[in-house]
């Protein structure tokens, strides 16, 4: 480019960027960086330069971007920002514009399957300094229960720490999906059906229209109209029309619209025209100005519906992207089958200790950041996925004692214990951190005298011919079924060639525990007196067993639920 053209392309450049006005020095910058070879003669440049800032001041603003399309249409483009996550970018993503949904219907609480596609979801929005909303699809009457909403609501806003941005809820919507119905209808994109469903079946594997196909746009909106009056469940079905010789059976002439007559708990007998999941999708996602929809693969020929809708109605779809089945074997995440289980008494509730679903699992003590940790770590991939339950809890514990370790305050406890005496052992106060790692965390108190509870293992463990602790308490011995003190300090043990065993341990006054274990059985024993000032909702570890998380403190006992080492 000859030297004329360099400095008016960046002298354009420079006036687009800052309003018609030219700053010639920084002109200059972007010149010489193009070409260093003009840095020859400066004084000629910058005269020149300033020249040609003097003819394109007086310019207008449209004249300027005119002339600079043409000469260097490259500086006129937006460059796309690059935005820096833990996954892959999404196309045509732009920071602060991007929305995306999670949207589970309620035959339900969330399980293990849905914590994966809503993190995912959240930390793209996250990334993206956008937006993430909650649909509960309602649409199908038959397939709700009732507790669902309030239960999807709160599992999503506990996954995501309360970020999600707006909910809404499909039965609440229905006006919105019979507009849009009815304007297919009289764009002729759309027909009411009354034919055999067996019979529609043949004809449409055959590559048939059906007689209702061709009917005249009067009759169909005639048609559409007595679907909330006259026809029967099961007599009428509005279609939408596509090519009846598409290679997939499935999108040949798909329902978008039926009749159900099962009572809704939303609306009750109120309505009993429906739309089928994808039509209500596409309208929604329309609606609400979703950008970019994320989900598993088998929703990938309802993405391709719901393009094909948005396309009759003159809409631009959202960009889609599918991740691949994760199958968690070994694990029962049927909502329906698990809410049988319920009803029969095999589990007392969703929140049982035994269960997959984000209730029961919030209740044991997992957090949010090991479900939404392990989203980021499996990313988003069509690649089929199958995890093992031993390979899936290993992963989320790990996840999860990332979150909890730092927190949880450490105490003692002994399952089934045996208590002996140790003669001779000396009266102490003991003040034992309550968190090894952080001290400022503060101290527990222990008021020992020569009576100990030990569990029954350690017990056994006691050798005659070697000298034992009692972890950071003293040192002892055994001498048949007796116990003797030796000495108090550490070094004296640690440093003797008769070193026996570390034993955990309490003193005589203690509080019961009962400790529910994770396969539903639960065991109990004794915990350290200041077990006792915990509540509810508390994570602790139990040195040297597994951390738990408090479920119920009274006079007579403390609950805990095991949570994992």
């Amino acid at each position: 480019m000859k030297l004329s053209d360099l400095i008016l392309k960046h002298i354009l450049k420079n006036a687009h960027d800052f309003g018609g006005k030219v700053n010639p020095k920084a002109a200059m910058g972007q010149i010489i960086r193009e070409n260093p070879n003009f840095k020859k003669d400066i004084p000629a440049l910058l005269k020149e330069i300033e020249q040609t800032a003097k003819e394109v001041e007086k310019l207008s603003l449209t004249e300027i971007t005119s002339r600079l399309q043409l000469l260097a249409p490259e500086l006129l483009e937006k460059k796309e920002e690059k935005i820096q996550g833990p996954l892959k970018p999404l196309p045509n993503a732009e920071k602060g514009k991007v929305i995306l949904r999670i949207a589970p219907s309620p035959s339900g609480p969330l399980h293990i399957g849905h914590a994966y596609g809503l993190s995912l979801n959240y930390e793209y929005a996250k990334m993206y300094q956008g937006k993430l909303f909650l649909r509960i699809e309602d649409t199908n009457p038959e397939n709700i229960y009732p507790p669902a909403y309030d239960m999807i609501e709160q599992d999503a806003r506990w996954l995501t720490e309360n970020h999600i941005d707006q909910v809404f809820i499909q039965s609440s919507r229905l006006g919105l999906y019979y507009d849009h119905a009815e304007k297919l209808v009289q764009l002729e994109k759309a027909y009411l059906c009354t034919c055999d469903a067996d019979q529609w079946r043949e004809m449409k594997n055959k590559g048939v229209a059906c007689p209702c196909r061709t009917l005249a746009t009067k009759e169909q909106l005639q048609r559409y109209a007595h679907m909330f009056t006259s026809y029967a469940e099961g007599e009428a079905i509005l279609r939408l029309k596509t090519d009846l010789q598409h290679k997939n059976p499935a999108m040949r002439d798909f329902g978008i619209m039926r009749i159900v007559e099962h009572i809704h708990p939303k609306t009750n007998k109120e309505q009993r025209v429906w739309p089928l999941m994808v039509f209500a999708v596409a309208i929604d996602d329309h609606e609400m100005g979703i950008t970019h929809v994320l989900n598993g693969k088998d929703h990938a020929d309802n993405a391709i519906k719901e393009q094909i809708i948005m396309q009759y109605l003159s809409w631009q779809p959202p960009i889609y992207r599918h991740w691949g089945r994760i199958n968690f074997e070994g694990l029962e995440l049927s909502t329906s089958k698990t809410r049988i289980a319920i009803e029969e008494g095999k589990y007392k509730g969703w929140d049982d200790i035994r269960l997959p679903f984000l209730p029961a699992l919030r209740k044991r003590g997992y957090q949010p950041h090991a479900f939404r940790q392990f989203a980021l770590e499996v990313g988003l991939s069509l690649t089929d996925k199958t995890v093992t339950i031993e390979e899936f809890w290993k992963t989320i514990n790990a996840f999860n004692k990332d979150s909890i370790d730092p927190t949880a305050n450490r105490y003692f406890f002994i399952e089934n214990p045996r208590q002996i005496t140790i003669g001779g052992a000396p009266h102490r106060k003991l003040q034992l951190d309550l968190h090894p790692n952080h001290p400022e965390r503060g101290q527990r108190s222990f008021q020992t005298k020569d009576s100990f509870y030990i569990s029954p293992p350690d017990l056994a463990e006691l050798d005659e011919k070697k000298i034992h602790r009692l972890m950071d308490c003293f040192n002892f011995k055994k001498a048949g079924a007796k116990f003797q003190y030796i000495s108090q300090p550490y070094e004296e043990y640690k440093n003797s060639l008769l070193q026996g065993e570390i034993i955990h341990w309490l003193p005589e006054k203690t509080v019961p525990v009962e400790v529910v274990l994770t396969d539903g059985s639960s065991l109990q024993g004794l915990g350290e007196e200041s077990l006792a000032a915990l509540h509810p909702g508390d994570i602790v570890q139990f040195e040297r067993r597994y951390f738990v998380r408090v479920q119920e403190v009274t006079t007579q006992k403390i609950t805990v639920w095991q949570l994992h080492r």
